[in-house]
């Protein structure tokens, strides 16, 4: 169907301005981005103090054995985006975390959700949730998230004193080149090659560590702050990966955008050029047609006097 040009301004217009909302949105993308990746960053250098926190404890007070004889059912905690604009993000996470669910031995598992989009999700994989949290809106707001998480898994604890719960966080994280992929790490019991590690690992300070703290108290204290790093960072990550997932999304539709631009550039001159072709063409044919109009009306009088003229013998 042949366009006009003003149908072609509307529509080039309007992609224009579709253009230029793709273009703050992948813009605030890269700067969201920055600073969840610098508190990743910051987050590993403080889990390093409290490992060596745990490497001094285990120096001083030799390794630790699991008492534990019952193992609880399994928490899976699951960090999802509520911002939207970035593809199919919870969806992708919620068939991993599905399938992990299928394959867990312990039953039944108790899903903490972050994130009310990702509920939505985890309901379509018939998922039932304990509890939805609102995601950190911002770099301070992670730390908040992670006391709440916290919080909620001491209360969970306090409930079954005797037994010892398996904690897993699911997330999405990036993968290098292949860009992004859900994982499923495991946060509680703590990992005891982790353990074993650090208290194979020699002291190397002239200086015996000395602690001030009740041992059971610090040992907590430690165990409280690894899990506060360990979450940190999985917010992070997930916070970062989202708005990268974001800014690839945007990066297509902004491409998608100047390609469908650059077909209606090629279709308004298209049409201009008809339209100015054919306007050409009519003031070609409107000269030619005054031309043998004058030219006509020029012959005319000649003709006519001609024909009336009488010869001087037929007087």
């Amino acid at each position: 169907m042949t366009q006009t040009l003003e149908k072609l301004a509307r529509q080039t217009s309007s992609l224009k301005g579709i253009r230029s909302v793709v273009h703050t949105m992948k813009t605030l993308s890269v700067i969201n981005a920055s600073p969840y990746e610098q508190a990743a960053q910051a987050i590993e250098l403080y889990h390093e103090t409290v490992l060596d926190g745990l490497h001094s404890f285990l120096t001083a007070f030799g390794p630790i054995e699991d008492t534990s004889r019952h193992k609880a059912g399994n928490v899976l905690i699951i960090f999802g985006s509520d911002h939207g604009l970035c593809g199919n993000y919870n969806e992708v996470l919620a068939r991993h975390a599905a399938a992990q669910i299928d394959g867990s031995t312990a039953s039944p598992v108790r899903v903490l959700c972050v994130g009310a989009q990702m509920a939505d999700a985890l309901a379509d994989q018939h998922i039932r949730i304990d509890q939805t949290l609102f995601p950190a809106a911002s770099v301070d707001g992670i730390g908040r998230l992670a006391n709440l998480l916290i919080q909620r898994l001491e209360d969970i604890r306090s409930e079954d004193p005797a037994r010892e719960m398996a904690v897993s966080l699911a997330y999405v994280t990036q993968d290098g080149a292949k860009g992004q992929r859900p994982v499923v790490t495991s946060l509680l019991p703590i990992d005891q090659a982790l353990l074993t590690r650090l208290q194979a690992k020699p002291w190397t300070s002239r200086s015996r560590p000395f602690f001030s703290m009740p041992p059971g108290d610090l040992f907590l204290t430690l165990v409280r702050s690894h899990l506060f790093a360990t979450l940190f960072r999985a917010i992070a990550e997930a916070l970062m990966t989202e708005n990268a997932a974001r800014l690839a999304l945007m990066q297509q539709a902004e491409k998608s955008v100047d390609d469908r631009l650059e077909t209606l550039l090629q279709q308004t001159r298209a049409v201009r050029q008809d339209e100015i072709t054919t306007e050409l063409l009519d003031v070609i044919i409107g000269f030619e047609a005054l031309r043998k109009g004058r030219a006509k009306k020029a012959r005319q009088p000649s003709q006519e006097t001609g024909a009336d003229r009488v010869p001087p013998h037929a007087i």
